[in-house]
């Protein structure tokens, strides 16, 4: 008995230990993402890989899954970062110096009606989803858990593309996060997403502020 019991001490030590390592990546990769830094996707899939195992132990399994994803997110967005033509789409305004083909991608702003496109469809399937679990499993906040994972989803995906806008995006999931976690006693970790919250608003208007001397540039061209 006693040492099952302090074998269980170790483990939620060992446990412990990884989840911090996991949170410290977690914040370099925003403090990096804000800057546009390539090395953040290093330190979200060294995050996401550690979430993924703890996940997986303690038997949550979707969160794990997603994490899977978050992995797979952090090799793509690497690529689009360094190695990818920039493709910007004639409605995108891109924060480019050189030429179109230059490697690697640009900070882009996607229009209002793209936006709410998105929007529209990412709401669509959060509804789906978060009547399947409301319906089949004992899931708390369904519908929001729903949303917050299938907008999560999208927006790490926009992240990649350097969309501007993600970072809006971000303060909305993350002030509903904080909601839940609170709500479900994670005090400490509805603590990490308000430093969350001002991060993404900080990095919206340091990737914005990147993107207006190309919007100056171009209207300069046009003239």
């Amino acid at each position: 008995m006693i040492e099952a019991f302090s074998q269980a001490i170790a483990d939620a030590g060992a446990m412990t230990a990884w989840e911090s390592v996991a949170v410290v990546l977690a914040i370099a990769y925003l403090a990096l993402a804000m800057k546009a830094n390539k090395l953040c996707w290093f330190a979200a899939f060294f995050s996401t890989l550690i979430y993924t195992v703890l996940f997986w132990n303690v038997s949550l399994l979707m969160e794990s899954a997603l994490n899977v994803y978050y992995m797979g997110m952090a090799v793509y967005g690497y690529w689009l970062w360094v190695y990818r033509p920039n493709n910007a789409l004639p409605s995108e305004q891109a924060a480019n110096t050189g030429s179109a083909s230059q490697t690697g991608s640009d900070i882009v702003s996607w229009s209002l009606q793209r936006h709410l496109t998105i929007i529209a469809v990412t709401s669509v399937i959060s509804l789906i989803l978060g009547y399947v679990m409301a319906t089949y499993t004992q899931a708390s906040f369904a519908y929001l858990d729903a949303a917050t994972t299938c907008f999560a989803v999208m927006t790490t995906y926009l992240v990649a593309k350097k969309v501007l806008e993600n970072w809006l995006y971000w303060v909305v999931i993350d002030l509903v996060s904080i909601y839940l976690y609170f709500h479900k006693g994670l005090m400490l970790t509805s603590l990490l997403f308000v430093g969350y919250v001002f991060m993404a608003v900080a990095g919206y208007f340091m990737w914005k502020k990147r993107l207006e001397p190309s919007q100056h540039n171009a209207a300069i061209a046009s003239l």
